[in-house]
């Protein structure tokens, strides 16, 4: 199991952690608060920056005052075009500094914004890393706490690259249902139905495989992150088809073959077969059986073709 997004809050200033709004192992929604950074800092650079903007602000009503007085002046040409020039620069200063200003007053506003975290995804938090109390940097190494998300949850499998035209012909169709059920012994049982959701676009030249990605839903948290589970990819329903065990099959000279038993003379003869796929305990076959016709499933290393047997069990494969 792989979580789709997974976080690390880290925080964006330098201070104080003030308060932790949280505790380990918390489900938290997107927007949540987690922690507060001490304001204190933040808010007295946005005064700052306030008190500065006040003053430069009337700075500019007096230039533009002075530019209207002496604009009419130079019409009446009381004065020189580059004496009007001179208060005419002084005024787009004063205009470039109550801008500068207000960009700075933004800045002081999203450093006080800053001063509180909140949780970018709704998931699930682990252990808090650092307490209330300490002292964290901007951008740090370390991050505060990690968020996961759970729900919906990624399942991670891989087939054998034998399969893959199977699977594109199947997707053609339609989204691939996927059978996620807790692995066997497991305590507890669990089987959900999710969906399909990548095929990758390359074969593992180590392996043979080709890795495959179902996304399920997991409102209730029933599988984590890093858990193993048994994922069964559904390409259809074949029917009818001729099953056998998988303990049945025997490997000779010609291939795969079984010893099929005649119920009425009790005897064994081998039967060469072709193998359309093994699903763990059951085999389904392709050709050379027949629905009805008993095949040695048991000791089959004590026969040889034509030898008689005694029943003791029987297993048949329809």
């Amino acid at each position: 199991m792989e979580t789709i997004m997974s976080v690390a809050i880290k925080s964006r200033i330098d201070g104080e952690i003030a308060k932790v709004k949280f505790h380990d192992g918390d489900a938290v929604s997107k927007g949540q608060l987690l922690f507060e950074i001490d304001p204190r800092p933040a808010q007295a650079q946005l005064n700052q920056a306030k008190a500065n903007l006040a003053r430069d602000t009337a700075q500019l009503h007096h230039a533009q005052d002075q530019d209207v007085r002496y604009q009419d002046l130079l019409n009446k040409h009381f004065i020189s075009a580059d004496a009007y020039s001179q208060i005419r620069t002084a005024l787009e200063s004063a205009r470039a500094v109550v801008a500068a200003d207000m960009a700075a007053v933004e800045s002081a506003k999203l450093q006080l914004d800053y001063s509180t975290i909140r949780a970018p995804i709704a998931g699930r938090v682990g252990k808090t890393l650092i307490q209330a109390g300490n002292l964290v940097k901007a951008n740090d190494v370390n991050s505060l706490v990690i968020i996961n998300q759970i729900h919906p949850i990624y399942v991670n499998f891989a087939v054998s690259e034998l399969q893959i035209e199977r699977i594109r012909a199947a997707m053609t169709g339609g989204p691939l249902a996927v059978e996620v059920s807790t692995l066997p012994g497991s305590p507890g049982g669990f089987k959900r139905t999710s969906r399909l959701a990548f095929l990758d676009n390359a074969v593992d030249p180590a392996t043979g495989t080709v890795k495959l990605r179902a996304e399920m839903q997991n409102a209730d948290a029933a599988v984590w992150p890093g858990q193993f589970v048994h994922a069964a990819l559904l390409l259809g329903n074949q029917q009818p088809a001729v099953v056998v065990s998988s303990t049945a099959l025997q490997n000779g000279p010609n291939g795969t073959f079984v010893y099929l038993l005649d119920p009425a003379t009790k005897i064994v003869q081998p039967r060469d077969i072709a193998v359309d796929r093994i699903e763990g305990p059951l085999t389904v076959v392709a050709k050379g059986l027949a629905p009805g016709e008993t095949v040695v499933v048991d000791g089959q290393s004590r026969l040889a073709p034509g030898a008689a047997v005694s029943i003791k069990s029987t297993a048949s494969g329809s």
